[in-house]
Order: C-alpha cells, then structure tokens, then sequence
C-alpha cells in the first residue's frame, strides 16, 4: 500500500485557541489538513480583504528542487463570522508520493487588493513526511516467545 502523509505540525491548526486572532493579523492560515489516497485535502483561511481574491498552495515533494502550485477554491458555505472566507485545496501527490521515503512542505499563498500574504508556517513550512502503512495483521497474535526452547505450563 502507498505510504500515509504524517504532518510534522498540529493538523488542525484552526481548532486551537487564538486561531480568529492570528488569522487577523497574518491575513492567511491554514485551517486543517488531511491526507488521502488522492493527496493532501485541506483548508485555508483568509482575512476577507476584498471581494476579489487569489489562493494557492505552492509544494515540493524534492525539497524545493522543483516544486508545483494550485489554486484553493472558494468555500461559499464558509464562516460564518463575516471577517473571513474559506479556501479548500487538494494537493494531487500521485506516484511521487509513492517514493521510498516521501516528503511534503508547502505554504499557502494569498493575494488580494495588489499585496501578497504567505503562511509558511512561520518561516518552517509545513512538512510531512512519509509513513509506510502496515499490513493488516492476519491470523492471532503471535506469542513473542513461539522460539523459545522451553514453554511452561
């Protein structure tokens, strides 16, 4: 089976305490992340700036020796706070993903009203790396001592 995507940051970014302020202040933040057999799916926040605006999420699967970006769609069943819009994104990892060890870092990209915002995860990124998924187990469990010379009774 393909490896799994494993975040190296808390994959609900918009689930803890302070996250309405932050993205106030930064104008961009990622919401949550999820990966699946399709890629990486995910979510974007935005500070509702002007009516007109851009999202994208630039990544790299090399370690930025080439690296590809796509675009985030409008959520029209967004927030309801009236300050924010939400952006969904899914980062389409095909046979790359497949390597033997698998790495992911990407930042999100928000342009609106001529100024660009990035959140990149305060200058880190935001990484993932591959996780080889185990098998299903068949049969019982295996008794961690089915070796040895001796069994007592």
């Amino acid at each position: 089976p393909p490896p799994l995507l494993e975040p190296l940051f808390p994959p609900q970014p918009g689930a803890s305490p302070g996250f309405a302020e932050r993205v106030r202040q930064h104008k961009v933040r990622l919401e949550w992340v999820r990966a699946e057999p399709a890629g990486l799916r995910g979510a974007v926040r935005v500070l509702n700036l002007a009516y007109e605006k851009a999202v994208s999420v630039r990544y790299t699967l090399n370690r930025w020796a080439s690296c590809a970006e796509v675009p985030a769609a409008y959520q029209p069943a967004g927030p309801a706070d009236g300050l924010t819009d939400r952006f969904a994104f899914l980062l389409p990892l095909g046979a790359a993903a497949a390597a033997a060890e698998p790495a992911l870092e990407f930042a999100v990209r928000y342009r609106v009203a001529g100024a660009e915002y990035w959140d990149n995860n305060d200058g880190a990124n935001y990484r993932l790396r591959g996780r080889q998924r185990l098998p299903p187990a068949g049969g019982p469990p295996q008794d961690p001592d089915s070796t040895a010379w001796i069994h007592f009774i």
